[in-house]
């Protein structure tokens, strides 16, 4: 029984993970939309067009600039 939760559990979180990655590319890219990405990857993201919109959007290069101090 343990092993059967563990393997749905992992399974769940892999799907969640691949759903979101969209919203987590724009995340770790520090996007300036990455609001806008994820309300588009929540709202349209089960539709294949809304989540390759969502990653093509992610994965553009408007992000915010990292403050480098000299």
């Amino acid at each position: 029984m343990i092993p059967e939760l563990f393997g749905s559990l992992f399974s769940a979180a892999f799907v969640l993970a691949l759903y979101f990655l969209p919203t987590i590319v724009a995340w770790r890219r520090n996007h300036n939309n990455m609001a806008a990405i994820f309300a588009l990857n929540l709202l349209t993201g089960w539709t294949a067009l809304g989540w390759v919109a969502a990653i093509v959007w992610s994965l553009t290069a408007n992000v915010a600039k990292d403050e480098v101090s000299a």
